[in-house]
């Protein structure tokens, strides 16, 4: 399965490493504005997503985990 994200924030937003650690195959560099990313995500599974906000300075970051019906 595949989730795309589109930066509409006009803010770069990092990728939190337990994106990549929980199994989901991205590119892991910074995800500038107006820009998409694709997430591919195991078989049989569903996005969960948590944005948060560092501050205006410190920026924002994601975090896309695989969830599915049977947990």
């Amino acid at each position: 399965m595949k989730f795309k994200f589109y930066n509409d924030t006009g803010r770069e937003v990092s990728i939190h490493p337990a994106t990549e650690i929980n199994g989901i195959n991205c590119d892991m560099s910074v995800i500038k504005p107006l820009e998409e990313r694709t997430f591919f995500l195991p078989e049989k599974t569903y996005p969960w997503v948590k944005m948060w906000d560092y501050g205006e300075k410190k920026g924002l970051s994601i975090l896309v985990s695989p969830q599915s019906d049977n947990e």
